[in-house]
């Protein structure tokens, strides 16, 4: 039995692995390049008490996906697809084609690989004990983030989508599928698209009056893959201050 976290070497991924340490199942560390990072997020989990190991691999690649999921304990009962990028503040007459193509590989291709993997291995058709996907989405794809990130939007906009068709395709066969659409977070994320004070800048016009904390979004991804959560699927659950 194990639990697989895509992108888990820094912020939402990483709030995961350490919300769900003591899940009683070993968890699967998927990481880009930030070896020692991964590392990091492995020792922290357990020291918690619990079991993870870390699998590099580039989700926007249809091999790295397959070594993924084939490195996870049999039976994988849970997926958190959180694998994501975003890039430099930009309105859209501005975006290459090559940001383009890297945003919709990195965010909406890796996603569909990962969903499509976990439904090979999970699915009661396919052998497997059913489980809980959980898709890391964003209250980007809502409110479009005009003059900033609009090919970011989009791709998140996608995995709405996604995780509405396939809660239905495999709710039949003992999947539930979930997205969280986490809000203006605590995170590195907004240094890598070049404004490090964007989270603390936005989260003082929400209602709540700040910005979220990567441990309330990891939260939520816990209680959708537990059996607390086991009559919701195909729900899109934003946690993001009202805004």
């Amino acid at each position: 039995m194990s639990i697989i976290i895509t992108g888990a070497s820094r912020g939402i991924g990483r709030a995961c692995a350490e919300a769900l340490a003591m899940a009683g199942a070993p968890l699967v560390i998927n990481y880009l390049n930030n070896r020692q990072a991964a590392a990091e997020v492995v020792a922290g989990v357990e020291a918690m008490g619990g079991q993870a190991i870390a699998v590099q691999g580039d989700m926007g690649q249809e091999a790295d996906v397959i070594r993924l999921f084939d490195a996870a304990p049999a039976p994988i009962t849970g997926v958190i697809i959180n694998a994501g990028i975003v890039g430099p503040k930009a309105v859209l007459a501005d975006m290459s084609v090559e940001r383009l193509q890297g945003m919709l590989t990195t965010n909406t291709l890796s996603a569909l690989l990962t969903a499509r993997e976990a439904a090979r291995r999970m699915g009661t058709d396919r052998g497997g004990q059913g489980g809980s996907i959980v898709v890391m989405s964003s209250a980007a794809a809502r409110i479009g983030s005009p003059n900033e990130y609009v090919d970011y939007a989009a791709s998140k906009g996608a995995l709405d989508t996604m995780t509405l068709g396939l809660a239905k395709e495999l709710g039949p066969v003992g999947i539930r599928v979930n997205a969280i659409r986490p809000g203006v977070t605590l995170t590195d994320i907004h240094a890598s698209g070049g404004q490090p004070d964007r989270a603390e800048r936005i989260g003082a016009l929400v209602p709540l009056g700040r910005a979220g904390d990567a441990a309330e979004v990891a939260a939520a991804a816990a209680w959708l893959l537990s059996d607390a959560a086991s009559y919701t699927t195909g729900a899109l659950l934003d946690v993001a201050g009202g805004r």
